[in-house]
Formats: C-alpha cells, sequence, structure tokens
C-alpha cells in the first residue's frame, strides 16, 4: 500500500517547514487520497509512527538548539528524545553543527550569557547532496539560505539555546532552555561531523544507519527495483530534486509518499526526461 499524505505547512519566524510524514501530536498528517483517505498516520499505521519527516526552508537562522537523547527524556517525563539527520537540497547555504572547542557545562552558560556561543560552534558551507547526521545532544543550527530535508524520531522535544534577541510570530521573545540543555549537551570534539558518502547512480548508498533510522539516497536516471526484506513494515520515500514515480504513484521535489506493509519490490524511477534523487528511510 503506498500512502499520500497531506503535509501540515508550518510559517515560522525564519521561513517555513513541511511536515510530510507525521504521527505527532496535533501536527498529525492524514492520507490525501485513496481507500483510506482522511485517516492520521497513526490510526493507518496502529500506533504512533516511529519517524517524522519534513522539508525546511530556512530563509533566516533557526535558533541555535539541542535535543536530549531518550533516556534523559524519559527521566524528565518528556516522552522521546530527539535524534536527526539533514539532506540538503540546495547549494549556496550553511550549517552550525558541532563544537570546534571542548567547553564545560558552565563555559557554556557564560558564552550563552555573553553572546558568543557561535564563536565555539562548526560552520559548515554547503553544497546539494551533504548529510548530517544529529545524535541527540549535538548542538547544531540551520541558518539562513538553507533547504534541506530533515528525518527525526516522533518528538519535538527542542532545547532553545539562543535565538538572536528575535520576537517569536506572536511579537513576543521565544522561550530559551539554557539550565534544561546543560545536561542535554554532548561537549565532545569529533573530528568531522559531515557525513561523507560514495557518489553513486542507480543504486542504493545507505548515508546513515541508526537504531533510530536507515536512510539511503537513490540518484537514478533509470527504474530500480528496492527489495522490502529487512526493512520492517514501512519505507518513506522523499524527493528532494527531480520527479519521478514510487510503483507508478507520481512524486516531485519536496514531496513524500509512505509504502506501508508491502512485501513485494519497490520500483523507484524518473519521469520521462528528469533524473530523480530519493530518500528513502525505515527503522
Amino acid at each position: 500500500m503506498i500512502l499520500k499524505l497531506a503535509a501540515e505547512f508550518r510559517p515560522m519566524v525564519w521561513g517555513s517547514e513541511n511536515w510530510v510524514i507525521s504521527g505527532y501530536g496535533e501536527r498529525e498528517t492524514r492520507v490525501a487520497e485513496g481507500p483510506v483517505a482522511g485517516k492520521t498516520l497513526n490510526e493507518v499505521y496502529g500506533e504512533q509512527f516511529p519517524l517524522l519527516i519534513k522539508f525546511i526552508d530556512a530563509r533566516d537562522d533557526l535558533s541555535i538548539q539541542v535535543h536530549p537523547d531518550d533516556a534523559l527524556a524519559a527521566e524528565r517525563g518528556i516522552g522521546l528524545g530527539k535524534t536527526e539527520m539533514w539532506y540538503v537540497m540546495n547549494d549556496g547555504g550553511h550549517l552550525l553543527v558541532g563544537l570546534k572547542e571542548k567547553i564545560s557545562p558552565d563555559d557554556y552558560a557564560s558564552l550563552v550569557k555573553e553572546n558568543r556561543l557561535v564563536d565555539v560552534l562548526e560552520r559548515h558551507e554547503t553544497s546539494k547532496g551533504d548529510v548530517f547526521f544529529l545524535p541527540a545532544g549535538r548542538i547544531h543550527a540551520i541558518c539562513g539560505g538553507t533547504v534541506l530535508c530533515e528525518i527525526q524520531e516522533t518528538s519535538d522535544n527542542t532545547y532553545r539555546i539562543y535565538d538572536y534577541g528575535r520576537l517569536g510570530l506572536d511579537g513576543k521573545p521565544r522561550q530559551l532552555h539554557i539550565e534544561e540543555s546543560k545536561d542535554a549537551i554532548d561537549y565532545k570534539v569529533y573530528p568531522s561531523y559531515r557525513t561523507d558518502y560514495p557518489s553513486g547512480r542507480n543504486v542504493e548508498t545507505v548515508v546513515v544507519r541508526d537504531p533510530h533510522f536507515t536512510t539511503s539516497v537513490f540518484n537514478l536516471d533509470k527504474a530500480v527495483l528496492v527489495d522490502m526484506a529487512g526493512r520492517g513494515r514501512f519505507l518513506a520515500v522523499m524527493c528532494v530534486a527531480g520527479k519521478g514515480f514510487v510503483d507508478g504513484e507520481p512524486i516531485c521535489e519536496g514531496e513524500a509518499l509512505l509504502v506501508l506493509d508491502q512485501k513485494e519490490p519497490v520500483m523507484l524511477s524518473p519521469a520521462e526526461g528528469f533524473s530523480v534523487k530519493f530518500l528513502t528511510t525505515h527503522e
């Protein structure tokens, strides 16, 4: 069964985000057409869908933030943590991901108070196809001029650390979570924060393999069959460039389809005269 879901569009103070596959709270997506049209994703799935998938268009810098892991979220009684990944869909943007020098929790609080936190974060110039894996605890921010696809746990637990003194859409300063985030941050410095992967055409390239999700890239100029064995109950397919088909169902850049409870192989193909790039992800 292939489901097309009605996306939940959210205007934000910094741009917009489109929740294309979501089983989260009031922003749960509903089936847009077909025999089960109108049903929510969780109703069709039978329980809470484990992943949340968005397309984000950042016209301005997002807040600098961090997410708790599952253990800390459970300890605080706030549901799930939030491990996520980004696939960049345009050239010329940049991201802040990870620490470039070691700091302590006390250093962190001082840097925030002195408006100097950006000074210790690694800045990454980005191009189409760049991938960043963001385990819970890693400080990060999407910056203005960046368009990307985000795959994450079904959680909206975000600790906002710094927001450039902006006002929200309601005209009030947005809440910061300085104390709450102290215990959530991973204070280690890593040699690289970018996920490198080999370029390939008409093959599956796994870019993230994590207990929460496994994500692959397909760069296609011809049709390929994707075996569903070992992929669990679902395969989410996101079009991140061009246009094509998922088992004959049309899809174009910025859209997603959900293959649910299907044992037969899935055919991914470009539209005539096009090449297409898909992300696929599953538990």
